[in-house]
């Protein structure tokens, strides 16, 4: 038995709508990974999506005076300050979720290690680490001022960097005396994830079928666009799955979830299908 993924993404918001920030923890975990602000003009799961609990959600003009949005930021908020789930921005600076299990997999696509460091970070970030390394928890006014790094511009940059190197996360949002961000080290959360060592053959495939399994089915370059892959590796994730009998190809791009997978998997059953 076949379901459609428009259906799936519709029905599922709607039965998984978060309201709280164990919700929202719960979502994150079924779904893998979600964009934090996206609408429906973008494909993936979004926590804004699920907070709004329809598939043609999109932002408003004017979000300050949004509830649904206001919802998501608060949400966002308390899931940095519990440390339950994972949020930084990753590949190509999008900010995303994503849950515990699958850390070791996204760790092994875009992580990078102590001894590549040098290498692949600039003097910027890697005087922003030699910092946070030290002090384990900072304040961006404070970080900046340590780490030397005086242009905002050039700090922000650097942060991202090591964001999207899975090395520094946000830890927490201060909004008083002034509106800031508290950083840690991520292995400092979440040491056992990050210090698997997974090969990228299985992480790309893991990362597909967390996708397909909350999606039903994927179109040409939809996985590379949501999880920022290349799309030859979004496609060897792919048909990785096909091979072991969890997805079919119907198209040279286009996949599903096999019809037992299907009707046996944990979101079919929360539809109940």
């Amino acid at each position: 038995m076949r379901f459609s993924a428009l259906a799936c993404h519709d029905n599922a918001s709607n039965r998984m709508r978060p309201s709280s920030v164990i919700a929202a923890e719960r979502f994150i975990e079924q779904v893998g990974f979600a964009a934090c602000m996206t609408d429906s003009r973008r494909p993936g799961p979004s926590l804004y999506v699920a907070v709004c609990g329809r598939r043609d959600a999109v932002l408003p003009r004017h979000v300050q005076k949004d509830p649904e949005t206001s919802l998501t930021w608060t949400l966002k908020d308390q899931l940095l300050r519990r440390g339950k789930v994972y949020y930084a921005k990753l590949a190509r600076g999008k900010a995303t979720f994503i849950a515990p299990r699958l850390l070791p997999y996204f760790n092994a696509i875009w992580g990078v290690r102590p001894s590549e460091e040098k290498r692949r970070l600039s003097t910027h970030a890697r005087a922003v680490l030699k910092v946070l390394r030290r002090e384990w928890e900072m304040a961006s006014i404070d970080l900046r001022k340590e780490s030397g790094v005086s242009d905002r511009t050039a700090f922000t940059r650097a942060l991202d960097e090591l964001q999207a190197a899975m090395i520094v996360i946000p830890s927490e949002a201060v909004y008083l005396p002034k509106f800031t961000y508290l950083w840690t080290l991520a292995v400092s959360r979440f040491p056992d994830d990050l210090m698997q060592r997974v090969d990228r053959d299985v992480a790309l495939r893991e990362i597909a079928r967390a996708f397909l399994g909350s999606a039903g089915q994927t179109i040409p370059g939809e996985l590379a666009r949501v999880a920022g892959l290349s799309r030859p590796e979004a496609g060897r994730g792919n048909r990785a799955l096909v091979a072991e009998g969890y997805a079919t190809m119907s198209a040279p791009g286009f996949y599903e979830l096999a019809s037992e997978v299907a009707v046996n998997s944990p979101l079919a059953a929360s539809l109940g299908r």
